[in-house]
């Protein structure tokens, strides 16, 4: 019986390379709707590929368009518009496992609907992990959703681990999160007032959109990461260690007790995770190249003690600051990074000032405990609006 499955996000670079996993194997998988922002050419095509019952725009327009696009095509996909609809689509009773990979906050609420609903929720959106922290924990608890991670990190660590959940406390001493290191690895850091938003995002060995590439070159990505395998693994923030692997070889591991340490390898390819997630408990074919280590590069690793990757990647310690903040404050680390990686790709900050407006938010937003999505989605605004506030008085400095 085939897998009826939802992608959320599916015109990014995870909800493309999820469908290519799919359409190798048509035979498990049907697409039960489709989501996207405002890339309603791609989502046309997207449609008239996978015949979805329902695709979600969540720009009017966009929307417009493509539902006018389908109609020419005598498409039979109905075209609906919203955040609710975003929900709709991803909680409804026909679904097996939603792909969740809308960036950002904008994420959250889906992704608590597909938990409720008890899906298979496979999470590329690391944002409702920083962002809900125990309430989407809770939620997923509640619904009795199985959550299994998309990100090749933490795809890793949990592939690594024990099948038993209840055995991770007692047998795990260590999570180690690699981090690639980025474009800027071995860049001089007075020379990062310079860089430009093409350059950020030019990454060296992963292909994927402009916010997470700059992300990655501040090592942002890894903050959160830090933040989201605390929530995932049941782990405490002193037992999450990050080190670079520039060759992104190995995806992360896992450091036991006894001193030996579990890995996952593969080439730098999304679909690995995606397939992987799909297919659990099972194996199917990603697509991806495999390794082959008679032609394998060197495996090299750097500590991030350095003081130079200290200096070049601040946002870093900013995960582990968080977590020891009060409830919520990851939420407002989450809201000022996005904020402050907008006005850097479109050139109203420098590349270094990001680190800034994330410092200048978190001392003017103390955020009260969170007991709901809405309360979370109240912290996101107030921190976007203190964070523009701060981005705007560095644009005019």
């Amino acid at each position: 019986m085939k897998k009826i499955v939802t992608v959320l996000g599916s015109t990014g670079s995870i909800g493309v390379n999820t469908l290519d996993v799919m359409a190798r194997h048509s035979d498990q998988f049907e697409v039960f709707a489709l989501t996207g922002a405002k890339q309603h050419e791609l989502m046309l095509s997207q449609c008239l590929q996978f015949k979805p019952s329902f695709a979600v725009m969540v720009d009017p327009d966009a929307a417009k368009q493509l539902e006018a696009a389908l109609k020419l095509a005598n498409s039979s996909t109905r075209v609906l518009c919203g955040a609710d609809a975003l929900c709709d689509v991803a909680s409804d009773e026909r679904v097996d496992m939603v792909m969740a990979a809308i960036v950002g906050a904008a994420g959250l609420a889906s992704c608590m609907a597909a938990a409720l609903a008890g899906k298979r929720l496979l999470l590329a959106n690391k944002e409702a992990l920083v962002v809900g922290a125990e309430l989407f924990m809770h939620a997923v608890n509640q619904g009795g959703a199985k959550l299994l991670p998309i990100d090749s990190e933490h795809s890793a660590i949990f592939q690594s681990l024990p099948e038993n959940p209840q055995a991770w406390p007692s047998s795990v001493n260590k999570i180690i999160l690699t981090a690639s290191g980025g474009p800027f690895r071995t860049r001089v850091p007075s020379t990062f007032s310079d860089i430009t938003p093409d350059q950020a995002c030019a990454h060296p060995n992963w292909v994927m959109g402009r916010k997470i590439s700059v992300d990655s070159a501040t090592m942002m990505n890894k903050a959160l990461e830090v933040i989201e395998a605390k929530f995932l693994f049941g782990v405490t923030p002193s037992q999450i260690e990050v080190v670079i692997h520039p060759q992104s070889i190995i995806h992360s591991m896992v450091e036991f007790v006894d001193g030996s340490i579990v890995a996952q390898l593969g080439t730098p390819d999304m679909r690995m995770p995606i397939s992987y997630g799909l297919a659990w408990p099972d194996r199917i074919s990603s697509g991806a190249s495999h390794i082959d280590f008679r032609q394998a590069s060197q495996m090299t690793f750097e500590s991030m003690d350095d003081p130079a990757h200290q200096m070049r990647f601040p946002g870093l310690a900013l995960a582990w600051q968080a977590l020891a903040a009060p409830a919520g404050t990851t939420a407002v680390l989450n809201a000022s990074n996005e904020v402050a990686v907008e006005y850097f790709l479109n050139q109203k900050i420098r590349f270094d000032q990001i680190h800034h407006v994330n410092l200048a938010t978190l001392s003017a937003v103390q955020p009260k405990q969170p007991r709901s999505l809405e309360d979370l989605l109240s912290i996101d605004q107030s921190s976007r609006a203190a964070a523009v506030d701060a981005a705007q008085k560095m644009a005019k400095s």
